[in-house]
């Protein structure tokens, strides 16, 4: 028997989908930063066994929309609730349970439709077959940095609110029970054939991560409005036996964040530069000869047609 499904992440911001999504897959696919709306795609991380395929999808923290662009990450996180086998409503210890009330009122809709009782509590393939909609597992991320009093209000809290979904407590940065939960999703897919190539590990090419790497770079060295901003697209990528030449533009909304992302004589261009070539080439494993330029592309985040331009699918 083979199982297989789709694992959709979904939750607030900043309280760690990312880490988790990475600690699952085993591979460093999304980007973490300590700012919100650090993620502002769906990106997929595939995890393969002799028996099972789960396909997770990482999503945008749910917000509540300011410009187009927002808009379109909230419809990534809202189109995960409808397209999985298995959901995860990742919380975390320092999270507001009732922000964005109307998106988990939605989660709660589906935890209380779904046979959460049975697939939570049993791998038998006839309980999986039983699930008319997604498990709903209640995720409370790091839980290292709090007391076994305040975790076991949390649970209890939890519990209330999805009376149907299995809870973990996890530190996905410190890997706590990250392993408990990977059975549990395991045990929970359907029984199904691969969805992707066994020797597939997302659905993204090799140049979105590029272009998200060196976001995440600008994210780290730039405050307020700045990082959010800014767009990256790769003008040219070239690889060869053992370089690859990579050529990027990041895009800024004015020409005086254009001057900020430069910085003086272009130190700070060059410090994003040399950390981001770093992290591209761990990830190729080859070196980089990366060069960056800045360029005004007015109003973007605003914008219908640039957004679809830069990969958002706006309907």
């Amino acid at each position: 028997m083979h199982r297989a499904g789709f694992v959709n992440i979904v939750g607030n911001p900043n309280v760690g989908k990312s880490t988790l999504m990475n600690a699952l897959v085993g591979e460093r696919l999304s980007i973490i930063t300590s700012k919100a709306q650090t993620t502002r795609h769906r990106i997929m991380g595939i995890v393969n066994g002799d028996d099972f395929q789960i396909v997770y999808s990482d999503t945008p923290g749910v917000l509540k929309p300011n410009y187009k662009l927002q808009e379109q990450m909230l419809e990534f996180s809202r189109s995960a609730l409808v397209d999985a086998d298995v959901l995860l409503y990742v919380t975390d210890v320092q999270d507001t349970p009732d922000k964005n009330a109307d998106f988990l009122e939605k989660v709660k809709r589906i935890a209380n439709s779904s046979k959460n009782g049975l697939t939570a509590q049993r791998s038998d393939s006839a309980a999986v077959q039983q699930q008319a909609s997604p498990a709903v597992f209640l995720v409370i991320n790091k839980i290292d940095l709090t007391t076994q009093e305040t975790l076991e209000r949390l649970v209890e809290y939890w519990h209330k609110q999805l009376p149907k979904a299995q809870v973990f407590p996890i530190s996905a940065q410190e890997r706590f029970g990250v392993e408990q939960l990977f059975e549990a999703i395991k045990a929970a897919l359907p029984e199904s054939p691969p969805f992707f190539d066994k020797d597939q590990l997302t659905d993204k090419p090799a140049r979105f991560f590029v272009d998200e790497i060196i976001r995440e770079k600008i994210l780290l060295n730039y405050d307020k409005e700045i990082p959010y901003s800014v767009e990256v697209e790769l003008e040219a990528f070239h690889e060869e036996e053992k370089l690859i030449r990579i050529s990027a533009i990041i895009f800024v909304e004015r020409d005086s964040q254009k001057g900020i992302i430069i910085g003086k004589a272009g130190s700070a261009l060059k410090r994003v530069g040399s950390q981001a070539r770093r992290d591209i080439e761990a990830f190729f494993g080859k070196l980089v000869f990366l060069q960056l330029f800045v360029k005004v592309d007015k109003d973007w985040r605003s914008s219908q047609s640039r957004l679809r331009h830069y990969g958002y699918d706006l309907n």
